[in-house]
């Protein structure tokens, strides 16, 4: 439900050039989610207010993606994190609770870690709560600058520390947590006599210390959580430590997953119980399996839904939907608007495109079935071909409930074959095929004797 007195504001207004990229950081997918909404999905877990989101760089981007599940501070000119929450005052201005800041390129921080935050500040009754982490190699950070007792007197800047605060390593997350009253206060106090001529949000801690403020911070003891990908290579951890929590998350919901580090689920994946999973297998996007499926190996599915009980093994799924009981590949490729129905099979080295294939109906293998409509119970032969695309528009193949389709058969669009019609080996159909029929559309043999011997001779 979250916290009525607790508002989240997300600072994710920089560029990140360290990324090397034109897009934002935070835009930047850790396991297929852009990472601010990692972000944005842990303030909504601890908060009941709307997010509000400082954007500044490539602002469209950001606000595109997203849309109106968050409310917007335009920092237009990048003047440090102080100058951020300055930037969203008018947003702030009389709210009589606490205000948390995070930042949209910190995706790993957990609804958990965050709620235990909110109450020690709760429990010391603090003006200011900071979130801390011990790691090995504190360069780059803020440093947590503690008195004789261990109390926070301040956080100093990594261009700004002394050699000896240089040494400590008790670090500064970026996360913290204010009355929001005390806040607004010290924002009018803000000067920017730094290194950097910016304003941190930082000095206010030491403001309100001086006020004599509780200033409280609570080391976590998880570092992982505060990882913010600045390049490539610190985006690829990132992302394998939030693959292995989602891994951990389905084996423990009742998935088996045979090779964990070779399996990649991203973070909208859905898979029911007693499903297994096998190597080299990637779901993705808005893909849903269902129960009792074994899905693999090598095989990449995305934004599909596969039935219970379904069986997908060596092949591709793109926006691809199944019933019950299917069995797909090896080595086939449903494109987008391929349904498949109940105890449907694709065998094979198949491919699909835009066609319904009944219940019970069955291609399995070395055949193109695109826009085209199959019924119940109906069987493709081998190298069956749909014929849907005459150089100008795509046309629509039917074909009735429990027809058969005979190996190396041509149906070129627009055409239908009725119920339980035959079509012959080897044909090439243009016209429609009655119910019950029998097809044959193929030239005449003709044997010619004698004739390889004499064109040896």
């Amino acid at each position: 439900m979250g916290i009525s007195n607790l508002k989240v504001i997300i600072l994710a207004a920089g560029r990140g050039t360290r990324m090397k990229s034109d897009l934002p950081k935070v835009l930047h997918p850790v396991c297929g989610v852009p990472m601010i909404q990692h972000v944005v999905k842990a303030a909504r877990s601890v908060s009941r207010h709307k997010p509000l989101v400082v954007i500044g760089y490539q602002a469209e981007l950001v606000s595109e993606e997203l849309g109106t599940t968050v409310d917007y501070v335009l920092q237009e000119k990048q003047l440090g994190t102080g100058h951020a929450l300055m930037m969203a005052g008018p947003h702030l201005g009389g709210f009589p609770g606490d205000l948390l800041v995070l930042y949209g390129d910190t995706p790993l921080i957990t609804e958990k870690t965050l709620i235990g935050m909110v109450a020690e500040h709760h429990k010391a009754q603090a003006g200011v709560t900071v979130l801390s982490v011990e790691v090995d190699e504190p360069t780059g950070y803020g440093r947590i600058v503690r008195d004789k007792n261990g109390d926070l007197q301040g956080i100093v800047e990594e261009k700004d520390a002394s050699p000896t605060e240089k040494k400590i390593k008790e670090v500064n997350t970026g996360i913290y947590l204010f009355d929001c009253q005390e806040l607004n206060k010290s924002l009018n106090q803000l000067k920017p006599d730094n290194a950097q001529g910016e304003y941190y949000l930082t000095d206010v801690i030491s403001l309100l210390v001086t006020e004599g403020k509780k200033a409280l911070a609570v080391l976590s003891g998880k570092s992982e959580e505060i990882l913010g990908p600045n390049d490539r290579k610190t985006l690829a951890e990132t992302d394998r430590i939030m693959r292995r929590r989602i891994l951990d998350y389905w084996m423990m919901e009742g998935v088996t997953i045979i090779d964990p580090s070779s399996t990649y689920i991203e973070d909208q994946v859905k898979i029911g119980r007693d499903s297994i999973i096998y190597p080299g297998t990637f779901l993705q996007g808005s893909t849903e399996v269902g129960e009792n499926c074994q899905i693999g190996p090598y095989s990449q599915i995305q934004n599909s839904l596969i039935g219970n009980g379904s069986l997908v093994r060596f092949s591709v799924l793109d926006q691809a939907k199944t019933g019950q009981g299917v069995n797909i590949g090896p080595y086939s490729y449903l494109r987008p608007g391929t349904i498949l129905e109940d105890k449907g099979k694709i065998g094979g080295f198949v491919e699909t495109k835009n066609s319904q294939i009944g219940e019970g109906s069955k291609v399995p293998h070395l055949s193109y079935i695109g826009d085209c409509k199959i019924g119940t119970e109906v069987n493709i032969g081998a190298g069956t071909i749909t014929c849907n695309y005459d150089g100008y528009s795509k046309h629509q193949t039917v074909i009735g409930d429990e027809a058969f389709i005979g190996s190396n058969t041509n149906l070129v669009a627009p055409v239908n074959v009725g119920k339980g019609a035959l079509v012959g080996a080897g044909s090439t159909i243009t016209k429609d095929v009655p119910a019950s029929a029998l097809a044959l559309a193929r030239s005449r043999q003709i044997n010619k004797e004698k004739w390889y011997r004499r064109k040896k001779d």
